[in-house]
């Protein structure tokens, strides 16, 4: 099969065809022909799969076949990141229809403000917004969503985790109730399923994948204890030949902690966490999409929010809590039909996690035996935290906390 096979608008289809692109995923070829045909729809797919092409290329038939000059499509999305990147690929896309687009994100001064209210005000045909900063243009009343036609909700399971359940109903508050609704989500559970329920109509489902990681990557561990995770870190990014990796941490301190470390190593690196400026976040994602910079740190904000081809090493350095959250950093890696290369640092007390990832992926992991250099390495003493804090009850300047060891324990606080 081919995109000449949906008998796309032929602008449409010009764009497509001039981005490369020429045979469909199973993702688009599932779900294009249902969205094309004005059904509902449940999609269950991980990142890295084209899903985002498998939405935004019917909506834009629809569109240019329609010759509409309002607001006709609105996708809703968790962060700025995903945001602007289906912005990016809109404009892509559109370069032949004429088909306009608007990103609406929080996190900007005034003058992104000031850019997204003028794009609303001209009537785009498509905003691509996060729920917080659309409700702040609705509330405004510059914002009118009546010849909506098209609502897409992309990362839905990522949008319920951070909260966005109530913004999300709000925002629908404010559409047609004649409309074609179209859900996303790489998980299926239960609050997904009710959301669906409550917001779609009869809608068709498909399925492709669900949490598994793409047949590309290549998922090696090595078990180790903390004090080995960096150096193996350098020894992997110096001598490994990757040429454009993602290191994921489970915390901010960590990402800063090892950034210095890198690049006290000599090693071309940038920490991607919210303490940065919105340009910084942006210029440091553009560097690493145009190969630039060769290594990115980052929490799971990274793992969901970034949409780069050509990454060849993802490295857990700390083994994610929640097995989906593994399944969503590797996909960094190996996309669209590509191969990768999934390191995971996993020590003593990462085996339970460790256990409920091979679980979920339902196969073993290889684990690589560590370097000569590196078996050498003492573990950190126990009473300490991992990656170098202060263990429980210890001040950093090594003085037992009186907070902790006095002779009355402090009351506890009452129950909410």
């Amino acid at each position: 099969m081919t995109f000449q096979d949906f008998n796309f608008n032929e602008q449409l289809l010009e764009g497509v065809l001039s981005m490369g692109y020429t045979t469909p995923t199973p993702i688009q070829e599932m779900t294009i022909p249902v969205i094309m045909n004005g059904d509902d729809l449940i999609a269950c797919a991980q990142t890295g799969t084209g899903k985002t092409a498998s939405y935004l290329l019917p909506v834009m038939n629809y569109i240019a076949n329609s010759h509409n000059h309002h607001t006709t499509a609105l996708v809703l999305a968790p962060t700025r990141e995903l945001a602007q990147q289906i912005d990016q690929q809109v404009e892509g896309l559109a370069y032949f229809t004429g088909i306009s687009s608007q990103a609406v994100f929080g996190g900007g001064d005034g003058m992104a403000y000031e850019q997204q209210r003028r794009g609303i005000q001209n009537n785009v045909n498509i905003i691509i917004a996060t729920p917080g900063r659309l409700i702040a243009h609705l509330t405004s009343g510059i914002l009118k969503f009546d010849k909506i036609t098209h609502l897409i909700l992309d990362e839905a399971d990522r949008m319920l985790d951070m909260g966005f359940s109530d913004d999300i109903m709000r925002i629908i508050g404010y559409l047609p109730k004649k409309r074609q609704t179209l859900l996303f989500s790489a998980t299926m559970p239960g609050r997904i399923r009710t959301l669906a329920k409550a917001i779609l109509n009869d809608p068709q489902q498909v399925n492709i994948a669900i949490s598994q990681p793409a047949a590309g990557i290549d998922q090696q561990i090595y078990r180790l204890h903390d004090g080995q995770k960096t150096p193996l870190l350098k020894s992997l990014l110096k001598d490994g030949g990757y040429l454009s990796s993602i290191i994921f941490a489970s915390r901010k301190e960590i990402v800063k902690s090892l950034y210095k470390e890198l690049k006290g190593a000599h090693i071309n690196v940038a920490a991607f966490h919210s303490d940065l400026q919105q340009t910084e976040r942006e210029e440091i994602l553009l560097r690493f999409k145009n190969k630039q910079l060769p290594v990115i740190i980052g929490t799971d904000a990274l793992s969901r929010g970034i949409d780069v081809e050509g990454i060849d090493l993802v490295v857990n350095y700390d083994v994610p809590g929640d097995p989906e959250d593994y399944v969503h950093r590797i996909g960094r890696t190996a996309r669209a039909a590509t191969t990768g290369t999934a390191i995971t640092f996993v020590n003593d007390r990462d085996l339970k996690r460790l256990k409920s990832i091979e679980q979920l992926i339902d196969k073993p992991i290889t684990q690589k035996e560590l370097p000569e250099a590196l078996k050498g390495i003492e573990a950190p003493p126990k009473e300490e935290r991992s990656h170098g804090g202060p263990a429980s009850g210890q001040r950093r300047d090594g003085q037992r906390n009186p907070k902790r060891f006095g002779k009355k324990k402090p009351p506890r606080p009452a129950a909410n």
